[in-house]
């Protein structure tokens, strides 16, 4: 794996807050960018050779053109036009980076994300950690939250967090989220208070000993567990509403399941409150 940051680029509005944030990554860590667009479409139809050759000049046009926006940045830029099924070249070049970063469309709020789905088939095959930046401002935020579960690609999730959080000099949010057992036809049932007491005693238990030796590895490192009973993403979410990064885990695996991703992390970067990095 090289220290190179991997840069989606597409003709979408998002693109421009994507290119500025792996840029301004890249700054802080001494890292290379490159710049990648993927013609797609019918690729293999018959006459397709003039459309295609203009196609590809336009994007590397396109990328030119942000190379020469940030070539005072200080940081090394590439640029690679591929052509083919763009989620799998990203996923394919992943393979090479320490990092690639994707944009989401979604504007916050109740806003649609059109392009949703996309990002979560990338994000799941990807072969290293993925940023998917949303399209609003969030630069002013600070503050990273990273969810944990005890499972093994939280463990992974908290690792990354705390070293951003640690080199960024932010406080550093772990959240683990326990959810009453539903049924059909059983929302109505009130809960007996040992069960709730025993559930939120559990879920603090497994966020202490995820957390255990950090201070270890990280004595500046300010970290706030939070556990709450609700639904994983919503709580997450709200919690990244003013955070500057969110990072979770990824458990898709396998020739299938790796299209797939758990349904909370699949949830939060369908409407991503901040930028949002899936690890696995």
């Amino acid at each position: 794996m090289t220290e190179m940051i991997v840069v989606g680029v597409s003709d979408a509005p998002v693109a421009e807050r994507v290119v500025e944030w792996a840029i301004a990554r890249a700054a802080e860590r001494s890292q290379r960018v490159e710049l990648v667009s993927v013609v797609g479409g019918a690729i293999g139809t018959l006459g397709e050779g003039g459309p295609l050759a203009a196609a590809t000049a336009a994007a590397r046009s396109f990328l030119e053109e942000h190379v020469r926006r940030h070539a005072e940045r200080g940081v090394e830029l590439s640029l690679r036009v591929e052509v083919g099924n763009p989620i799998e070249r990203l996923v394919a070049i992943s393979e090479d980076a320490s990092l690639l970063v994707i944009g989401s469309d979604y504007q916050g709020g109740s806003s649609p994300s059109v392009r949703g789905f996309h990002g979560v088939r990338i994000t799941a095959a990807a072969k290293c950690p993925v940023v998917v930046v949303p399209d609003f401002d969030v630069s002013d935020r600070t503050g990273i939250v990273v969810g944990v579960d005890g499972s093994e690609t939280s463990e992974s999730a908290l690792r990354f967090a705390a070293a951003e959080a640690d080199r960024r000099q932010e406080p550093l949010t772990a959240v683990s989220v326990w959810t009453p057992l539903t049924a059909p036809g059983y929302g109505l049932v009130s809960y007996a208070q040992p069960y709730l007491d025993n559930m939120q005693t559990a879920t603090e238990e497994i966020l202490a000993i995820a957390l255990a030796g950090l201070s270890t590895d990280y004595p500046d490192l300010t970290v706030i567990p939070v556990v709450e009973s609700g639904y994983p993403s919503r709580v997450i979410d709200e919690l990244a509403a003013a955070a500057s990064l969110c990072v979770v885990g990824s458990r898709g695996r396998g020739a299938i399941r790796r299209f797939l991703l758990g349904s909370i992390s699949q949830e939060v970067i369908g409407h991503p409150a901040t930028a949002t990095v899936v690890v696995r």
